[in-house]
């Protein structure tokens, strides 16, 4: 009954963090979570439910933790109008985000190209739009 508890505890405050996120967490977390469930449930012999909510919570905290970096890093690069880098700290992973200049661009927004290496070879490779967005809001004057 004990391991009941604690796996319902931990759906919980798995649902909680990624409600709490924006667009690009919740995609990082729900495809960490997806890939770490099936690889938990996988891997877990004994239970593989145990194993795929297991593997669910850290994947999901791991795909959102990289969606962080990523989206920081493009708005760096946007803002900065530099290359930026991050490697992980074994060295393994790299990501880089550059400013990428579309001739045929009908926005305001910004273009970033986002590059993933796994040691030496390409993971991913993409261009995002980072907009700078400004809130006008009609409030009460005091």
């Amino acid at each position: 009954m004990r391991m009941k508890q604690l796996i319902a505890v931990g759906l919980v405050a798995v649902l909680l963090f990624v409600a709490s996120c924006t667009q690009y967490h919740a995609q990082g977390a729900g495809a960490g979570a997806l890939a770490g469930g099936v690889a938990g449930a996988l891997l877990d012999k004994k239970n593989g439910w145990r194993g795929g909510v297991y593997g669910a919570g850290l994947g999901a905290i791991l795909g959102a933790s990289l969606a962080d970096v990523s989206t920081r890093a493009s708005q760096e690069s946007a803002a900065t109008n530099r290359p930026v880098q991050y490697r992980s700290d074994q060295g393994n992973y790299t990501y880089q985000a550059e400013p990428y200049n579309d001739p045929n661009a009908s926005t305001r927004c910004k273009k970033v190209r986002e590059r993933v290496y796994e040691g030496d070879r390409l993971v991913k490779d993409h261009i995002r739009e980072v907009c700078d967005s400004q809130r006008a809001d009609r409030g009460y004057l005091y």
